[in-house]
């Protein structure tokens, strides 16, 4: 839910941030804006949550740790990317590829009831997938229509 606030907060300052600046409304460019600072945001819990974001992962996976390491700092570097223009498209594809493929950790981790901020097997469990999926497919979607589409 965090990050969906995140997003939408910095969306709204953006577009009249923007508006201010220049005069006119770019809300492709005050989307990006939005998604970089709410993939700053979740990166930091890969740094901060790192043990309960190694529980999400899947038990075939090596180097669980590494990996969460390396999946927050390129959050950082594809969330900027899509600020610059020779990036952004590229970006964006990978983005989405991005959250498509973290849909199966969010799947385990519901299902064993991973709090990933805890470290924990006490979280919300599947209920926790009425909001996750359809939060997945908005944050693809948001990410195709102002970065790859736009």
């Amino acid at each position: 839910m965090k990050p969906f606030i995140v997003l939408l907060v910095v969306f709204v300052i953006a577009v009249f941030a923007i508006k201010m600046r220049n005069g006119e409304f770019n809300v492709a460019l005050s989307a990006r804006i939005a998604m970089c600072a709410m993939l700053v945001f979740t990166a930091m819990a890969h740094f901060a949550f790192t043990k309960g974001m190694v529980m999400m992962m899947p038990q075939f996976i090596p180097f669980k740790t590494g990996l969460v390491y390396l999946s927050g700092i390129l959050e950082i570097v594809f969330g900027i990317g899509l600020l610059v223009p020779a990036f952004r498209l590229y970006a964006g594809w990978i983005l989405i590829v991005f959250f498509i493929l973290l849909l199966p950790a969010n799947i385990k981790s519901a299902m064993e009831h991973v709090d990933y901020q805890k470290g924990s097997f006490d979280g919300h469990g599947l209920r926790y997938l009425w909001f996750r999926i359809p939060l997945q497919i908005f944050f693809i979607g948001w990410v195709y229509f102002s970065a790859v589409k736009s």
